[in-house]
């Protein structure tokens, strides 16, 4: 699945829902989630961290979803490397 078909699929089950709530509420659902994973990664909970970390990766989608921006498209700052430096790895300071 691309980034683009899963930014869909994840619109088509929760755009509704998620833009009724608005921006703000649904940003602060995505740092609840980031902090169940946090506590997956601290406790080194391998059964949960599976799951913790697509609800973290799926809070983004919603956002920008919501947000009018096209993730697919965004990601391409870091097509060619940093995006400070250009390299791959990056040499930055």
């Amino acid at each position: 699945m691309t980034i683009s078909e899963f930014q869909a699929h994840i619109e088509a089950i929760y755009y509704e829902k998620d833009s009724r709530r608005g921006l703000d509420a649904d940003f602060r659902w995505f740092m609840e989630e980031v902090g169940e994973l946090a506590r997956a990664l601290r406790h080194r909970d391998s059964a949960r961290l599976s799951e913790e970390f697509a609800d973290v990766f799926a809070w983004p989608c919603t956002l920008a979803s919501i947000s009018g921006i096209k993730l697919e498209q965004a990601v391409q700052k870091y097509a060619h490397g940093c995006p400070k430096c250009g390299a791959a790895p990056c040499r930055c300071d």
